[in-house]
């Protein structure tokens, strides 16, 4: 049965590659396809196969969750070649539509459907985690940090699990905040919540913040932007600074300013999309950036990946997985943020990667 099936979807896709381009249809998750995290990765990624040549892109953005299964099945009525959806909240839809149409080639993002002609594209979120935790843990001043969540989900425990286990490793007293927005789709785009974390995370003495969240994700950012820094006259019973790793970085005036006197600067981690530019707050990357780096996810990869295995007649479904050893995580080091990181600490969370890939470091993923 299972030969037969494949046989089938080759066959049909191999009829509509010799009538032309390969049709895609993406259905993106919460928060929409320019969130500057997950659902604009597998965007990028969707685009960066149409750029290559003989490959048609088309988007559903649902205003309403309800509306995701309608969207996923207009594509399958209009013979699409490919339909991927965005987000472990369109398993359902996928799975039910792909059902329906069995000689049709679908792919999920972040979950695992039982249909045979899915392909489902899940990441050691972990991995890149503990890469960023580490980061953290060298570069904390007050030996304090936080991870924002999103929803709170098992999928997102990954990321809280290897953040908290590298920045132990490399640091054992640090201590880790953590919280998350909410328990519905809704908390992937509320980031006045997720500013409200941060604020309280910073009264605590946290000073580097992971944020895991989605469209949320902006409300850490925006409230970075908005303190810059942490005074040591504000600063919690209990907890004084104790490295100044940033002394020599070029401030801006603003920073300057604002921060005058015994300080240290806040930092964000961003998340599945390289996010440093973000913490470019006075649009010169030469002065102190406000991200510290960003956990990559890359969906873009994966996304990329499947549609050329599709155009190239090698679609399978099942389970595949992209952890650092494949390519599907990682961390960011650019123009933004080559200041903060030093070579010899990339010598160091390089010298973790390798071990992790070898199993030698073996990542908690809750």
């Amino acid at each position: 049965m299972k030969k037969a099936l494949t046989l089938g979807l080759l066959a049909a896709l191999s009829g509509a590659l010799a009538q032309g381009s390969l049709r895609v249809g993406m259905a993106y998750d919460a928060g929409g396809k320019f969130d500057k995290s997950f659902n604009q990765s597998a965007y990028e990624g969707s685009q960066r196969a149409a750029k290559a040549g003989g490959v048609t892109v088309k988007d559903f953005e649902p205003t309403d969750p309800s509306q995701v299964v309608q969207g996923i099945r207009s594509f399958a009525n209009d013979d699409f070649d490919l339909v991927i959806g965005v987000g472990f909240n369109n398993n359902a839809s996928i799975t039910t539509v792909a059902k329906e149409n069995p000689d049709l080639a679908f792919g999920l993002v972040d979950d695992v459907s039982p249909q045979k002609n899915v392909a489902s594209l899940l990441f050691a979120e972990e991995q890149g985690s503990y890469l960023v935790g580490y980061l953290a843990g060298m570069n904390s001043s007050t030996g304090v940090v936080g991870f924002v969540g999103g929803m709170d989900i098992p999928l997102i425990h990954k990321f809280e699990a290897g953040f908290t286990a590298g920045a132990k490793a490399a640091n054992k007293n640090v201590k880790v905040l953590a919280q998350y927005v909410g328990t519905t789709p809704e908390a992937w785009n509320n980031p006045s919540k997720a500013k409200e974390i941060a604020a309280s995370m910073k009264a605590k003495g946290a000073d580097i913040i992971f944020a895991a969240a989605g469209g949320s994700g902006k409300g850490v950012v925006d409230y970075i932007k908005q303190t810059q820094c942490l005074k040591a006259g504000s600063l919690p019973k209990g907890v004084t600074f104790k490295t100044n790793n940033f002394a020599k970085v070029a401030k801006s005036a603003s920073y300057a300013s604002a921060c005058a006197g015994n300080t240290r600067p806040m930092f964000f981690i961003g998340v599945d999309s390289n996010q440093n530019y973000l913490g470019d707050f006075d649009n010169k990357p030469t002065t102190l950036n406000h991200g510290l780096t960003s956990m990559l996810k890359r969906v873009d990869n994966a996304v990329f990946a499947l549609i050329n295995d599709v155009k190239a007649d090698k679609f399978k479904g099942g389970e595949r997985r992209f952890g650092l050893k494949e390519g599907g995580v990682g961390y960011a080091v650019d123009q933004y943020n080559k200041a903060l990181i030093p070579s010899s600490q990339i010598a160091k969370v390089e010298a973790i990667k390798a071990q992790i890939i070898s199993g030698k470091i073996k990542v908690p993923s809750k």
